[in-house]
């Protein structure tokens, strides 16, 4: 039986009525075509969720009754973030969604010297929302509670100095000689940072940078994968052999 999944800004707590978000309202009593008192669950990003029955419907307003709490959470034990150098449209839109399912816990969008894509001053702030709404309804579908930040689009120099000091940091290069997952297992740190070039891959100065910040260069196999493939392949090795997919 499928499980209704609404996240809200919060905070959440028991006992309380709430009006839903606008679109979150809309969803559930014009699309799902719910009745008053249909049980449905509600996150908050804080950490588990709700169950929850809708409430009543006045105009455009829509109501909900907030019940227990229970303290589930679906988040890897390996904490990634992925440097992801923008690709154009919806190949951007499927690598966030896509990799908040395989359970990132932070996406750095890269403008790379080679990004088809250029984003100005003015798209910044839109596009992150953006990508943030993707990630936000990839959690509603995936059962995560938690939902990864996605930054703003960054330069590469700038995207290397937000990074924790501590941690693995890779980046797929389809020369490497070494295999993602083996230098994966062979370091113990729980956090790691995984870098992937945009649709023209990452420019001989970029991989230098990276280089300079820590970056081992690794690869998957004897493919060369597009960039939303590429990303969203490593994410899958790495839960398979150092996260939850074991």
């Amino acid at each position: 039986m499928r499980v209704i999944r609404i996240h809200v800004p919060g905070p959440l707590a028991s006992g309380t009525d709430i009006a839903l978000p606008a679109q979150a309202g809309e969803h559930l009593t014009r699309v799902l075509r719910l009745e008053s008192g249909a049980a449905f669950v509600l996150f908050d990003g804080s950490g588990g969720e709700y169950s929850a029955t809708l409430g009543t419907r006045s105009g455009k307003s829509v109501r909900a009754r907030v019940l227990g709490h229970q303290p589930i959470e679906r988040e890897s034990q390996l904490d990634v973030t992925l440097v992801q150098g923008i690709a154009r449209g919806e190949r951007m839109d499927m690598i966030v969604q896509k990799a908040t399912e395989l359970g990132v816990t932070r996406i750095l969008p890269v403008l790379a010297e080679r990004s088809v894509v250029r984003v100005d001053s003015k798209q910044r702030d839109r596009k992150q929302e953006h990508w943030q709404a993707i990630a936000i309804s990839a959690c509603e579908q995936c059962g995560r509670n938690r939902i990864p930040e996605v930054t703003a689009p960054l330069t590469l120099d700038a995207a290397m100095r937000s990074l924790p000091e501590a941690g693995l940091r890779c980046m797929l290069a389809a020369d490497a000689r070494e295999h993602l997952t083996t230098v994966a297992v062979r370091s113990r740190d729980a956090s790691l940072a995984l870098l992937i070039g945009p649709e023209g891959g990452l420019a001989d100065a970029e991989e230098a940078l990276a280089r300079a910040n820590r970056f081992t260069a690794c690869r998957l196999g004897p493919r060369v994968m597009r960039t939303e493939t590429a990303g969203m392949a490593a994410l899958a090795a790495l839960q398979a052999v150092r996260g939850d997919f074991s």
